[in-house]
């Protein structure tokens, strides 16, 4: 631990040594700091883009620098042969993604290659703005090389004394790179613009009030790392309350936990707008019972004006499966100009053209790609390579797999299963399906966020189609004629759907085996308490029997040590041994 001074600061029987990746952390046996052991999953992720950031940013660098040096000795070289530039030469372009060249008069092109002034890239600072115990910070530190400093914040007391205790804890290089402060995120954002290369946000629950200021605090090309966990409000269980706190109306349907990622994707791109910034997403991800999502940030007035050609409406039909996309904005081209107008609409009549019932409507969400597919590339390579360095390594790999092989420019998808279950016919298996869609000349993949989905570029009206094929081929029982399955299947198909098995029908992992979809490692996997909440019997569909029977019979042993044992504690251990 290190010196007897620093031992007598508290003592370690009180204390779990709890070991994730290269950190340790001291965990208290009250619930007094929070730690989650199902976010390993969370942490891996992080720091698998992390490293994949790291490295993408000095490949960018060294671009812009060399970029740099060829301009300076195009400069000199005129200079030299005695040519001057026109009097009304333009000065440099603005970027694409928003960053504009610094002026290079002054320097040469053994500055730049010396890495002094412009040529500089500086270690990437990090700030963990909800950081607890500590832990996701401490392993940033130690397991991401060329991390600068990574900046921990917490605005509980309780938080922050476990989070400068176990940094003691870890070292030498974890005391060197990692600060804790006890601040409120959103102020000490506030107050540090465009000062952090990664933001990491992960609340107990909503990241919207942490937003505005994560916007402004992030480095132009930074990356926002957010989680959200409040999965009921997201996924159309309180419609109203999604709406109130990230600015869209959410869906139930099947498609709910992408529509999700689409919705907070949606909202950070609003609050960056406010600053005449715009977020390009890289990867994004459902896992478990949250979502995460990461994005970089850029400051550009003229490419923001892009975000409604990115953002939709969603029409859901109330029948049948069948949803349409309408997006918010258009643009015309005529000569070197571009106008930007609002989308031609409506998309749906009122009634459903495939069921006759109507559309329920949701959004606005993000309708762009939700992944860079190289950037996914990388971090699989990354996380292939060091195998040994992540924990959740089996499961994360599995996610990443699934997300390389997604179709990135179609939003939302159809669940096979449901399809049939409105026609009320069994279901074809899914080479048969993806078969048949491939052989009508569409495009169609599976999603890691659900095992049945499948996205497609197919119109809605060709689904249907091969469905009643299918259905024609494998007859169903006559339904009322009001019924939706009814109605579609009156239908005559246009298309005549082609089972025979096609050659991309099955995706490379799957024809080479390669696990996608990983079942919960316990019983009982998912969120814990909040920190300070007490442990009691009611708490055994979260933790397990076993589990909440040990920290009470704890707590009373150390209540019986003190002379205490109220007649309530006494009755909750009682309660919770005849559960288990």
């Amino acid at each position: 631990m290190g010196t007897e001074e620093e031992e007598k600061l508290f003592d370690l029987n009180d204390y779990t040594i709890i070991k994730e990746g290269q950190a340790e952390i001291l965990m208290h046996n009250k619930n007094e700091v929070f730690y989650n052991k199902t976010q390993v999953n969370n942490r891996d992720m992080s720091i698998a883009v992390l490293r994949t950031f790291i490295s993408k940013r000095k490949e960018e660098h060294e671009a812009l620098l060399s970029k740099r040096i060829k301009k300076v000795l195009k400069v000199s070289e005129d200079h030299d042969s005695g040519s001057n530039p026109p009097s009304g030469s333009p000065k440099p372009n603005e970027k694409s993604n928003g960053e504009c060249e610094d002026a290079l008069d002054n320097e040469g092109p053994e500055k730049l290659q010396e890495g002094k002034g412009h040529g500089e890239l500086k270690p990437p600072i990090v700030l963990e703005a909800l950081s607890a115990s500590g832990l996701r910070a401490l392993r940033y530190a130690r397991e991401v090389e060329g991390i600068g400093k990574v900046v921990a914040l917490d605005n509980d007391k309780a938080s922050v004394e476990a989070c400068r205790r176990n940094i003691k804890f870890n070292g030498s290089v974890a005391s060197a790179k990692v600060e804790s402060n006890l601040a409120d995120a959103r102020v000490y954002m506030l107050t540090h613009p465009k000062e952090f290369d990664m933001v990491d946000l992960d609340p107990y629950g909503s990241p919207s009030v942490f937003l505005d200021s994560a916007v402004q605090s992030i480095a132009d090309g930074g990356m926002l790392m957010c989680t959200a966990t409040d999965m009921a409000v997201l996924c159309g269980g309180n419609g109203e309350v999604c709406y109130s706190k990230y600015g869209s109306y959410p869906l139930k349907a099947k498609y709910c936990h992408e529509m999700a990622l689409r919705v907070l994707l949606a909202c950070i791109e609003s609050h960056a707008n406010r600053y005449k910034r715009y977020i390009v997403p890289v990867l994004s991800v459902q896992m478990d019972f949250y979502i995460r999502v990461f994005v970089r940030i850029y400051t550009s007035a003229g490419a923001m004006k892009n975000t409604p050609l990115k953002l939709s409406y969603v029409y859901q039909c109330t029948g049948c499966d069948s949803f349409h996309l309408q997006p918010l904005g258009r643009t015309v081209s005529k000569n070197t100009s571009v106008r930007y107008l609002p989308g031609f609409g409506p998309i749906v009549p009122q009634e459903c053209t495939d069921c006759g019932k109507k559309y329920n409507m949701g959004g606005p969400i993000w309708s762009a790609p939700i992944h860079d597919q190289d950037w996914v590339t990388s971090i699989l390579l990354d996380v292939k390579s060091m195998k040994a360095r992540y924990p959740a390594f089996d499961r994360i790999s599995a996610v990443l797999t699934t997300i390389s092989e997604e179709l990135p420019d179609v939003p939302l998808f159809v669940s096979l299963h449901n399809l049939c279950a409105t026609l009320k016919c069994t279901s074809p298996s899914a080479v048969v399906f993806r078969s048949a869609v491939i052989n009508a000349g569409y495009r169609i993949s599976g999603t890691h966020v659900n095992p049945l989905g499948l996205k497609s570029d197919a119109p809605m009206e060709v689904i249907w189609d091969i469905m009643r094929c299918w259905v024609k081929k494998y007859p169903v029982k006559a339904q009322p004629p009001e019924h939706s399955g009814s109605v579609i299947l009156d239908k005559e198909p246009v298309l005549q759907a082609n089972f025979a098995r096609a050659v991309a029908s099955l995706s490379k992992a799957q024809a080479k085996k390669v696990a996608r979809f990983l079942p919960n490692p316990e019983r009982h996997w998912g969120p814990k308490l909040r920190a300070g909440r007490t442990i009691t019997s009611k708490h055994v569909s979260l933790l397990g029997p076993e589990t909440v029977n040990e920290i009470l019979i704890l707590n009373n042993n150390n209540e019986e040590e003190q002379g205490e044992e109220p007649e309530a504690k006494r009755k909750k251990t009682q309660d919770c041994s005849s559960i288990s």
